[in-house]
């Protein structure tokens, strides 16, 4: 908790630091960035790639992300005073409920900029009325349509080039980490079970194990090891958040990459 306070008051003066000095630029100056500024669209600052993926795809020029694409688990991350200046300029702020420092961000910047909350989901559905919303908050509406548009034409590709892998034709049984079953749905398998994002306990392995499921679907962000131990079943490790270069399409091409060769070679 006293370690909240001090960051929170360190965040607090950084924040009336940068408010000066954006004050103290001659008017020529100021008039040259509200420029800039207008003509790259709105400023968006997401707390993790994901968020900011899904801003690109809805047509935003000028994102940020504050967490690393480099750090797996974003929950575990430090909010470090550095990350108060992207804030501090931003138009709008993307988070997701299950990032705790999202709204000590904002709190402690001082921020005008409107919040966002999204629930982060990479089922086709989920992804697509983020991507729309966004375009709506953002006046990109024709953008986030052409993306939504080329999004579901990939997804029918990929989908399938993954059916066509199916070992003998038949859907392949598979047991998801709750937040991968999109990736199962991708794949058009038999999803026989569901476990996490807790560690599975002995009654669950015995549970999910008697369904006999031939692939687990684990999850690459949260994982919590070997799923189905002695079980026989091939244990994918599927990636949700997409790379620095913010491609959220790069993510479903993965994974279908993964699954394809995984049910190829079984």
């Amino acid at each position: 908790m006293a370690r909240t306070r001090v960051l929170v008051r360190t965040l607090t003066a950084l924040s009336a630091g940068l408010l000066l000095t954006s004050g103290c630029g001659s008017g020529a100056t100021s008039e040259k960035g509200a420029a800039d500024k207008a003509g790259s669209g709105p400023v968006v600052v997401a707390t993790t790639v994901w968020e900011a993926a899904l801003a690109k795809a809805a047509g935003a020029k000028n994102v940020t992300s504050i967490v690393p694409a480099a750090i797996r688990h974003a929950p575990d991350y430090d909010v470090k005073p550095s990350d108060l200046a992207k804030v501090a300029k931003a138009d709008h702020v993307l988070y997701s409920s299950f990032e705790p420092f999202a709204g000590r961000i904002k709190e402690a910047a001082g921020s005008k900029a409107r919040m966002t909350e999204l629930n982060l989901d990479n089922s086709p559905s989920k992804t697509k009325a983020n991507v729309t919303r966004l375009g709506k908050a953002f006046g990109t509406e024709k953008a986030a349509a052409r993306w939504n548009a080329t999004f579901g034409k990939e997804w029918e590709s990929l989908h399938k080039k993954v059916k066509a892998s199916w070992p003998g034709g038949k859907a392949p049984a598979v047991t998801a980490q709750m937040f991968t079953t999109w990736a199962a749905e991708l794949a058009g398998a038999d999803m026989v079970g569901t476990y996490g994002p807790e560690a599975v306990t002995p009654a669950q392995l015995s549970k999910l194990s008697a369904k006999k499921p031939k692939f687990v679907l684990d999850n690459e962000n949260m994982s919590t090891g070997t799923v189905l131990p002695g079980s026989g079943a091939k244990q994918l490790s599927i990636a949700n958040y997409p790379g620095q270069d913010l491609d959220l399409l790069a993510v479903y091409r993965k994974a279908a990459q993964q699954m394809e060769k995984a049910f190829a070679g079984s």
